[in-house]
């Protein structure tokens, strides 16, 4: 990657935000208890420009916490096209098939934690942590990490 490219890009949104704090890191992702947009300088300037665009929507939107897995995948949705449009004002363009590509791993994390064990069918959560199936009553549990395998572990029904 061009780093004066990239160091200028960086420099641009630095200055056009000053009150957000940018720092590289190993992944991109928004921190808004510090007010921190953490990204990646190790991949090239598109994947750059693309994942630091789409923190910092989701720092413009004030994106803080979200209580279920749909309204997470509701939250990126939202960043993506707040960063497709604020690519524009930096020259990048935000491929759809890249916004899509994105989602798609979301959609997928969420299809898998949603499938009822039992009977397969796809349900909505009750809790931050906690699924109950519709058709056969089911319930499991989720962990709260977004970026790890999809575990679900079932609750044994308790006996009198």
């Amino acid at each position: 990657m061009p780093k004066d490219q990239a160091a200028e890009f960086i420099k641009k949104i630095r200055a056009d935000f000053p009150d957000l704090t940018l720092k590289s890191g190993s992944q991109d992702y928004w921190s808004p208890g510090t007010s921190t947009i953490t990204y990646d300088a190790r991949r090239g300037l598109l994947p750059l420009q693309y994942g630091l665009l789409h923190e910092l929507a989701h720092a413009l939107l004030g994106h803080r916490l979200y209580e279920s897995d749909f309204e997470l995948l509701k939250l990126e949705a939202e960043a993506w096209r707040k960063a497709a449009s604020l690519g524009k004002k930096y020259g990048v363009h935000i491929r759809e098939d890249h916004i899509q590509n994105c989602l798609d791993t979301y959609r997928d994390w969420l299809h898998h934690r949603s499938a009822c064990p039992k009977c397969g069918a796809h349900v909505l959560q009750v809790n931050d942590h906690t699924y109950r199936c519709f058709n056969c009553q089911t319930q499991w549990q989720v962990t709260s990490q977004r970026f790890v395998r999809s575990y679900r572990r079932l609750f044994k029904p308790k006996t009198a």
